[in-house]
């Protein structure tokens, strides 16, 4: 059975890790998300389901802005040719979450260790970061280095690499700025 919120606000706690989470209106897009500036500090994701052609599965975490040539990141991710996105009975398969609640978060449902979760440097670069904990109806911001123990302790060593381009560093650099966290 997937892991629930409280679930998985237990397991951050256990582990020493404290998040702060608002609830909303549940939200499907980064549009819908992009209501909420000012309310939620830190930077803001978006999260790519993928699979490749030999059936592997990726969670590609980025900043919301990121621009990503999805038919050369199969080479910086080290996929087995090009990338499709997941469908979503694959997606609740491996990670237990909808569509619409993509989130790293999720990898605590990954028991197998099927999914490799990438992590974009360009979002690192934010020092807090904002996620779905597991439903769409929240969003908790976390510490860059408590995602990276959370995910190591779900049994996900995250491949962190520079997947994805911004319009600009600069624009990388406001994201976190203007939504009160601080690149480092």
């Amino acid at each position: 059975m997937a892991a629930t919120p409280p679930d998985l606000f237990a397991f951050l706690a256990g582990l020493g890790i404290s998040v702060r989470t608002v609830e909303h209106a549940p939200l499907f897009t980064v549009a819908d998300s992009q209501k909420l500036r000012g309310d939620i500090p830190g930077g803001h994701t978006k999260n790519l389901f993928l699979k490749d052609k030999k059936g592997r599965i990726f969670l590609v975490v980025l900043l919301e802005d990121a621009v990503v040539d999805l038919k050369r990141l199969h080479d910086a991710i080290g996929a087995s040719g090009r990338l499709s996105f997941g469908s979503a009975e694959l997606l609740r398969a491996t990670l237990g979450v909808e569509p619409g609640s993509v989130t790293p978060f999720a990898a605590i449902n990954d028991e197998a260790g099927v999914v490799t979760v990438v992590l974009d440097t360009d979002m690192l670069a934010c020092e807090q970061l904002n996620y779905h904990p597991l439903v769409n109806t929240m969003t908790s911001g976390i510490a860059r280095e408590d995602l990276i123990a959370f995910l190591r302790a779900t049994g996900h060593e995250p491949l962190i690499l520079p997947v994805a381009r911004p319009a600009g560093r600069a624009d990388a650099e406001r994201d976190c700025h203007s939504a009160g966290a601080t690149p480092s």
